[in-house]
């Protein structure tokens, strides 16, 4: 399990993961090096759009197509925060390029530019991210409780919300109904 690099992966919870936060969740891996891991999840929407939280932070909204777009609980660190998953990578004043294609950005120009014409129109707006010291997911890959699988930006970008984590078990060749809740070990 050393030196293993999750980046660009998708973790799926295991039935056995009990922490709520994580339960059932799809986690998209935007880093992950010796320092630990930095992930968001994509697969829980909270009870806001996009509109909503313009309002909040007080950006215009003038591309009103976007209003829609919900916003994620992205995890359970800086809850206060928020981060925007997206595609194309572009300019931005603070992102982390998680492949040659897709960036999570943490600066309000990027939000500043979602509102106004539109721009990243791929985009997946959390409020919190999933973080992991040194060695910690390793530590829990080893207990069995999360799977990994290569992340497919059609899942991110073109499917619904609650589409997304079955897409992912699919790549794997299986459904969550299929797992067992109890680990074992050969």
């Amino acid at each position: 399990m050393d030196n293993v690099n999750l980046t660009d992966n998708f973790l799926i919870a295991m039935p056995t993961l009990e922490d709520p936060y994580f339960s059932n969740a799809l986690v998209y891996i935007c880093e992950h090096n010796e320092n630990g891991a930095l992930g968001i999840i994509v697969n829980r929407p909270i009870d806001m759009s996009l509109a909503g939280l313009f309002e909040k932070i007080d950006i215009k909204l003038e591309a009103t197509a976007m209003g829609n777009l919900p916003v994620y609980f992205g995890g359970p660190v800086q809850l206060d925060r928020g981060f925007v998953l997206h595609r194309p990578i572009g300019q931005w004043q603070s992102t982390l390029a998680v492949n040659e294609n897709t960036g999570l950005t943490s600066s309000r120009d990027v939000l500043n530019s979602v509102g106004s014409v539109g721009l990243p129109s791929e985009v997946i707006v959390t409020l919190g991210y999933a973080g992991w010291d040194a060695g910690q997911l390793e530590e829990e890959l080893a207990q069995n409780s999360w799977l990994t699988v290569p992340a497919k930006a059609s899942i991110l970008f073109e499917l619904p919300p609650e589409e997304r984590l079955p897409a992912a078990m699919q790549k794997l060749g299986v459904s969550f109904s299929q797992l067992s809740d109890v680990a074992g070990h050969a």
